[in-house]
């Protein structure tokens, strides 16, 4: 798909088809693109937690508002570590650069699967701290986005 289609495509869905997995080879390249996006003075504090199996997605959804969630074949959340920028950044790097660094991977994360053929939404309706303690996150480490990827279901 060209870019700019690509740009033109890309909407928040919110229906999936439980039934449809998502191939293994198509998350690696999601994740990567994440990864690529660019990072506050190059730290990349930015990680990320695929959920696939029963069990960790109910790891997740356990923290989330948003029921609809659970019909996704995976869900990716992106979360971030302050401490990887607060040593250059201090306050700043804390507060505003994680966030942006997590935003910029997010929607480099939208854009991989919209160009895939896959769905997504950006979700932020979470309670922070029950997902932090589902992924065993260390108390300065902070979970941000939560995006279910997989097939809009028709």
């Amino acid at each position: 798909m060209e870019f700019f289609e690509v740009i033109k495509k890309r909407q928040c869905v919110r229906s999936f088809d439980p039934k449809k997995q998502v191939e293994e080879k198509d998350l690696e390249k999601i994740i990567e693109a994440g990864k690529r996006a660019p990072s506050a003075g190059g730290l990349f504090p930015t990680r990320f937690f695929v959920a696939k199996t029963i069990e960790e997605k109910n790891k997740v959804l356990k923290a989330l508002m948003q029921t609809w969630v659970a019909d996704a074949p995976a869900i990716i959340v992106i979360w971030s570590d302050p401490f990887e920028t607060i040593d250059r950044y201090q306050e700043r790097g804390k507060n505003l650069y994680i966030i942006q660094d997590v935003a910029a991977a997010a929607e480099n994360i939208f854009l991989a699967v919209t160009a895939l053929g896959l769905a997504t939404c950006w979700v932020g309706s979470f309670d922070e701290e029950k997902l932090k303690e589902a992924l065993n996150l260390k108390n300065n480490q902070r979970p941000l986005v939560v995006m279910p990827i997989g097939y809009e279901k028709n």
